[in-house]
């Protein structure tokens, strides 16, 4: 099934990120299909709750997963590497093992045939699981080469071809993330966009988010109120806006100091009153799916 998309209509994409980070996330975003309030998610596949994402896509095929290409594990004691066992990765890790913290240290060190390894063979076990992604993206940014100039995107492009993916890039960036970016880069992310348009990769026309951890005086009235702002200010196109719902469990507690903001996001998607300010906003909600078709 496919749907018709007009250039002058608002369509959003709510995609909840992180799922089989862990088990909290997991049952956040389970919650959130389960009462429609999200579109769409990707999975992790070299997180340990990967396998619990399988099993509960055998009952809810429906639902849209697509898979958030992973080479960081940023939190401090609860860490992940690569999937790869076949060749060794070496540029992709640390010396303990694991993906590095930051995307700048991918940037720096990723070796390019280790890339296109690592992406591939996520993308296989997510399929090998029983999963039928419907599009990629990327975790933390780590790929699109924002620091430095040094993407990795037209790699991930030759995916995108091969199984006919979508890939969460927007063609348009915001003027305040322009000027937090060196020239080269932005240059370099110019051509990436055209290279997409070249090779018909799909791709979104925006991404609109807000901090992901909890500001100085926030609270859940304060952090409503900015994202009825995003959704009333949505410029007609394909936008995504990615959230990182959780449970405020003692699991996810240990993991993640921004737990707090977490619940909160878990909390915001499931209120009735955000969903009345897309429908009188005339917002569209739409999935991952339906740009792949």
């Amino acid at each position: 099934m496919s749907i018709e998309l007009s250039k002058n209509d608002r369509y959003l994409i709510i995609n909840a990120d992180d799922l089989g980070m862990c088990h909290s996330s997991n049952q956040a975003i389970f919650k959130l299909f389960e009462e429609g309030f999200i579109t769409s998610s990707t999975v992790m596949a070299p997180c340990p709750w990967v396998k619990e994402v399988a099993e509960y896509y055998k009952s809810h095929p429906e639902v849209d997963i697509g898979v958030h290409l992973t080479f960081t594990s940023e939190w401090k004691l609860y860490k992940w590497g690569p999937v790869t066992r076949n060749k060794p990765v070496n540029s992709l890790i640390t010396k303990e093992g694991y993906f590095p913290e930051s995307a700048e240290d991918v940037e720096l060190k990723a070796k390019r045939e280790e890339v296109r390894e690592e992406i591939k063979n996520q993308i296989e076990l997510v399929i090998g699981l029983g999963i039928n992604p419907s599009h990629l993206d990327n975790h933390m940014g780590s790929l699109y080469g924002l620091k430095y100039g040094n993407s990795f995107l037209d790699i991930v492009f030759e995916f995108c071809r091969m199984y006919n993916f979508p890939f969460r890039l927007p063609k348009n960036i915001d003027e305040e993330t322009k000027m937090q970016l060196p020239k080269e880069a932005i240059s370099n992310y110019e051509k990436i966009v055209d290279l997409a348009d070249k090779i018909g990769i799909k791709l979104i026309d925006y991404l609109v988010s807000y901090s992901f951890s909890l500001e100085e005086g926030e609270d859940y009235k304060t952090f409503k109120k900015r994202v009825i702002d995003i959704l009333r200010n949505l410029k007609s196109g394909v936008s995504e806006l990615c959230i990182h719902p959780g449970l405020a469990t003692e699991e996810l507690k240990a993991i993640n100091p921004h737990w707090e903001k977490r619940q909160m996001e878990f909390d915001l998607f499931r209120d009735e009153e955000l969903y009345k300010i897309i429908q009188d906003e005339g917002i569209k909600l739409i999935r991952w799916k339906d740009i792949r078709n």
